[in-house]
């Protein structure tokens, strides 16, 4: 007994003296609040992403501790977490959606921590508003452009409407960016309507849209809302053309409408898992062949936070372990054309725009694909 004492004291000596020390790292995610059935498998690409780091040396040596929240995208417990993440000593947080990442801005320009997220606003990616935000995908105003330039060159009336949620995630990408472009491009604002994140019924709204008989409408919601959308306008008849943006387009909208989705268009600034030609997507299915045999498929939510997550330690390695604040950022701009494998274009932050990814392509989805129908889109 004794022997297996000493055995078990000795394993464990090696174990604590493996890692140099720890990083930790906070993580603010919605699994079970309005948008958690996309931030589910975001947040499960972040674990990846950590998993991963970990089994290759972690951040220089240095293990990463990561401290995971699903706050049920509630602003109030967003800040709660994030105050608790100041206090566990975090040298960055990655955090979600789009009201409580910008409520807490000055909290993390007064504190200094570097906070990526999975909120695409504009006002993230602006340094003299939020010097301490960076985001590694289009923005919602970006993804929007785009998709007003593919309208301008295949319309007919050059009309479209917006479909929104009434959040700061929702109006994002329209107010003003949305009705500031439309005007700048010439293409006619002829509808607004607000549709709830978790709504099961739309007919209302898109009997009102129909008044108006736009060419297309751009959405800006989640899986629920657009499955929604489309089984109504689907029942009434509409021939709008609908583009949604990145959180819309995906494998789960196929399973929740099936036939239905044949044509839907979106816009992503990430690969998709049936995209086997990107080294990344073949990267992570040895990842998950390693981690998760029983998963064969990983929806591009997933994608999208394995690449966030991806780039955020990327860059704390390249810290040489000064994970100061102030020294963070000034990686952080420093990265210029950074590969992420091509699941994203390459990433750039500078200490003039931290949006780190500003090319897109479109999609769309045939025979239950989703297919690019365009090259990657470049926003000016």
């Amino acid at each position: 007994m004794k022997k297996l004492v000493v055995f078990a004291s000795a394993l464990l000596l090696v174990w604590q003296t493996a890692w140099a020390a720890s990083v930790k790292i906070g993580v603010l995610m919605d699994e079970s609040g309005g948008t958690g059935d996309v931030g589910k498998p975001y947040g499960e690409g972040i674990k990846d992403a950590v998993l991963w780091f970990n089994d290759n040396g972690g951040i220089n040596g240095d293990k990463i501790d990561m401290i995971y929240v699903d706050y049920a995208y509630k602003i109030p417990q967003a800040i709660s977490a994030y105050k608790q993440f100041k206090r566990q000593n975090v040298v960055a947080v990655h955090g979600w959606g789009t009201g409580d990442t910008e409520a807490m801005v000055k909290f993390v320009t007064e504190d200094k921590i570097p906070f990526f997220s999975a909120s695409y606003s504009q006002h993230l990616t602006e340094p003299d508003k939020a010097p301490y935000n960076f985001i590694v995908g289009p923005t919602y105003g970006d993804q929007t452009t785009a998709a007003l330039k593919y309208i301008l060159g295949h319309s007919k009336d050059k009309t479209v409407a917006f479909l929104y949620n009434d959040s700061g995630f929702g109006r994002a990408p329209f107010f003003p960016h949305g009705q500031n472009k439309t005007a700048e491009l010439g293409v006619k604002l002829v509808d607004t309507q607000v549709i709830g994140l978790k709504d099961l019924d739309a007919t209302s709204q898109l009997l009102n849209m129909k008044k108006a008989d736009p060419e297309y409408a751009l959405i800006q919601q989640t899986y629920m809302a657009t499955s929604t959308i489309l089984k109504d306008s689907a029942k009434l008849g509409l021939r709008t053309q609908y583009i949604g943006l990145n959180w819309t387009l995906g494998e789960k909208l196929i399973e929740l409408v099936g036939d239905i989705a044949e044509g839907y268009m979106g816009t992503s600034g990430f690969a998709f898992w049936d995209n086997e030609e990107v080294e990344g997507i073949r990267f992570l299915r040895e990842l998950n062949k390693k981690y998760h045999p029983q998963i064969t498929f990983r929806p591009v939510n997933y994608i999208q936070g394995f690449s966030s997550m991806y780039v955020l330690l990327s860059g704390l390695r390249m810290a040489d372990k000064d994970y100061s604040g102030e020294n963070l950022k000034k990686v952080f701009e420093s990265m210029k054309n950074f590969n992420t494998m091509g699941l994203t274009a390459p990433v750039t932050f500078s200490p003039e725009s931290h949006a780190g990814v500003n090319a897109m392509k479109i999609y769309r989805i045939e025979q239950g694909k989703i297919k690019p129908i365009t090259d990657y889109i470049y926003a000016e």
